[in-house]
C-alpha cells in the first residue's frame, strides 16, 4: 500500500486536492483528519488512528475506527468506519504529514492558499459562521504546530490552489 499524506493548514485546498488525486487510483481511500479531529484535540488522536488503521495496513489486514461526530455542535465519537487494504490511502488534513509517519509515506504534499484572513473566510464558508471563533483558534495552534512539526520541509510535492 502506498501512503500519500496531504497536509497544510486549514482553508488550503487540501480535501479538493485529496479528493483530485485520488481521482487517479483505482484502489484508493481517502480518511480526512476532521474524523480524528476536536477544536480542544488537534493532534492528540493520532494513537487511534494508528491503531485501527495504519498497523493494521501494514499487516495487510483491514482497519477500523470510530469517526467523529457532532450532533448539536458538540464532538463525540461515534460510527465505526471498516476499510479495506487499498492501494493507495490518502491521509487529509492538518497533521496528516506528521514526522510520526514520515518513514511510511509514499509522498507528503503541502497544500497552501496565502493569507491567514483568505484561508479563515474559506474555511467559514465551509464550517458555517458559528465555527469562526473556533477556527481562529485553531489557525494559531496549527502554525504552532507547524512551527515544531514542519512538513512543508519535509514535503516532497506542493501544491497552491488558486
Amino acid at each position: 500500500m502506498r501512503l500519500v499524506a496531504v497536509d497544510g493548514p486549514s482553508g488550503a485546498g487540501k480535501s479538493t486536492f485529496a479528493h483530485a488525486l485520488a481521482a487517479h487510483f483505482d484502489l484508493v481511500k481517502i480518511i480526512s483528519t476532521d474524523e480524528f479531529a476536536t477544536w480542544d484535540d488537534p493532534v492528540a488522536w493520532w494513537p487511534r488512528l494508528e491503531e485501527g488503521v495504519l498497523r493494521p495496513f501494514g499487516h495487510a489486514e483491514q482497519g477500523r475506527y470510530q469517526r467523529m461526530e457532532w450532533p448539536g455542535g458538540r464532538p463525540r465519537l461515534g460510527e465505526w468506519i471498516t476499510v479495506d487494504v487499498p492501494e493507495v490511502l490518502i491521509l487529509e488534513g492538518v497533521s496528516a504529514g506528521r514526522r510520526a509517519v514520515q518513514d511510511r509515506l509514499s509522498a507528503l504534499v503541502w497544500v497552501e492558499f496565502p493569507g491567514l484572513d483568505a484561508r479563515l473566510e474559506r474555511s467559514v464558508r465551509r464550517d458555517g459562521e458559528i465555527s469562526r471563533t473556533h477556527l481562529r483558534r485553531w489557525q494559531r495552534f496549527e502554525a504552532g504546530w507547524f512551527a515544531v512539526d514542519d512538513p512543508k520541509a519535509r514535503a516532497t510535492h506542493f501544491s497552491h490552489p488558486e
